[in-house]
C-alpha cells in the first residue's frame, strides 16, 4: 500500500463531517470566508486535536486530487489538508489560501 492507497482507505472507513460549509465565514476569522465544504474526517486524528482536515470539491466520485501541508505559525502546529474531489480551479482557489502566519504546500496525486 503506498501514501495515496493508505489517504484512500482512511477517506472510505471514516465519515466526512461538513462543519463549515461552502460560503461559510471561518469561527474565528470572520473575514474568511470558506470557498469551497471543508471539514474533517471523524475518527481520525490531527496534530490540532481535531480530525484530519478535507476540502470538498465538486467533481463527482470524490477521488483525493491532491493534499496541502500546512505550517501555521499561531497556532505552532502543522498538519494537512485532503483536498476531495476538487477540480483544477479548485485546486489553485485553495492553495492561494496563505496568509503572513499560515503557509502550505500542495503535492498533487499523480
Amino acid at each position: 500500500m503506498n501514501f495515496w492507497q493508505a489517504l484512500d482507505r482512511l477517506v472510505n472507513e471514516h465519515e466526512l463531517v461538513i462543519d463549515r460549509p461552502k460560503g461559510s465565514a471561518h469561527p474565528r476569522y470572520t473575514e474568511y470566508i470558506y470557498p469551497l465544504d471543508y471539514g474533517y474526517l471523524r475518527g481520525t486524528a490531527s496534530s490540532d486535536g481535531g480530525g484530519i482536515d478535507v476540502w470538498r470539491g465538486t467533481e463527482p466520485g470524490g477521488q483525493i486530487s491532491a493534499i496541502i501541508v500546512t505550517v501555521d505559525l499561531i497556532k505552532r502546529d502543522s498538519e494537512i489538508k485532503i483536498l476531495l474531489g476538487c477540480t483544477e480551479d479548485e485546486i489553485m482557489t485553495i492553495n492561494q489560501y496563505k496568509t503572513e502566519n499560515l503557509k502550505g504546500i500542495l503535492i498533487r496525486r499523480e
